[in-house]
C-alpha cells in the first residue's frame, strides 16, 4: 500500500489519512524512516481499505449524479436553453441554463445558492434566535472547505451557503448548532442538552449531514 504523499515535518507521530480523492497521505516525523512508515501504514490497513472503500463509492455516486444537482435535500435535473435570462432559473422542477460550459455553470449554480440560501437560511436564523433569546453579532454566509459553520468568541456567525443543497432540516441543524455557541463555546454535554431542547431530533439532522455532506461540496 503506497501512500499518494508522504508530509514530514517537527511533529512527534506518524499519522494518516484519506483525501476527498481516496489517496493516502502521511505525515510522519522528519526523523522517521521509511520502514517505520511502511511499518505503520500496514497496522493501519483495514482502517485504510475501508476509508478508501467508501470514499471511492461515494465519487460513483457523485459521477452518476453529474447532471443532477440538489436543492434543499431532492436531486432536479439541468437543462440547456435559449432565455432572455442569463442567470440559473428554477421552475420547481427542473434547473434552466444558457450556459453549456461546466465551469461557467458551476459558477452560476454557486451563485444562485447563495442568493437562495440568504432566502431561506437568514430569516431562520433570527427566528431562532429572537425565539430562544439567543444574542449575534454579525452573521456572513460564504463558501467555506472544512466548516458549515462557526461561531467566533464574538458571537459572529458564519454559514456555509452550500448547505442550501441539503433538506431544511439540516440547515436548521446547523443554524441551531451555532446559535447554540453563543452560549456554550465547546461541545459539552450542556451545549448538546441546548441543542436538543430546541430541536430534538437534532441527530437526524447531524446523521444525514455525516453521510451526505460531501455531496453539497461537489461543484
Amino acid at each position: 500500500m503506497t501512500p499518494h504523499k508522504i508530509i514530514k515535518s517537527n511533529r512527534r507521530t506518524l499519522s494518516i489519512s484519506v483525501n476527498d480523492n481516496a489517496e493516502l497521505i502521511v505525515r510522519a516525523p522528519k526523523r522517521a524512516t521509511n520502514d517505520q512508515i511502511k511499518e505503520f501504514i500496514t497496522e493501519k490497513a483495514n482502517w485504510i481499505n475501508n476509508k478508501q472503500t467508501l470514499i471511492r463509492a461515494r465519487l460513483n455516486d457523485v459521477k452518476k449524479e453529474q447532471n443532477m444537482y440538489l436543492y434543499l435535500g431532492d436531486l432536479f435535473p439541468i437543462k440547456i436553453a435559449q432565455t432572455k435570462d442569463r442567470e440559473i432559473i428554477f421552475n420547481g422542477k427542473e434547473f434552466i441554463t444558457t450556459s453549456q460550459n461546466k465551469d461557467a455553470l458551476n459558477l452560476s449554480l454557486k451563485s444562485w445558492y447563495k442568493k437562495k440560501f440568504k432566502e431561506v437560511a437568514i430569516p431562520r436564523l433570527f427566528y431562532f434566535a429572537n425565539k430562544h433569546n439567543l444574542k449575534i453579532n454579525q452573521v456572513r454566509v460564504k463558501e467555506q472547505k472544512t466548516l458549515w459553520g462557526s461561531c467566533s468568541s464574538k458571537n459572529n456567525i458564519n454559514l456555509n451557503y452550500l448547505l442550501i443543497m441539503a433538506p431544511l432540516k439540516v440547515i436548521d441543524y446547523v443554524i441551531i448548532h451555532e446559535l447554540v455557541h453563543t452560549i456554550h463555546k465547546n461541545h459539552s454535554a450542556n451545549f448538546w442538552k441546548s441543542v436538543e431542547s430546541i430541536m430534538p431530533n437534532y441527530d437526524d439532522a447531524r446523521h444525514w449531514l455525516k453521510e451526505n455532506g460531501y455531496k453539497l461540496r461537489n461543484l
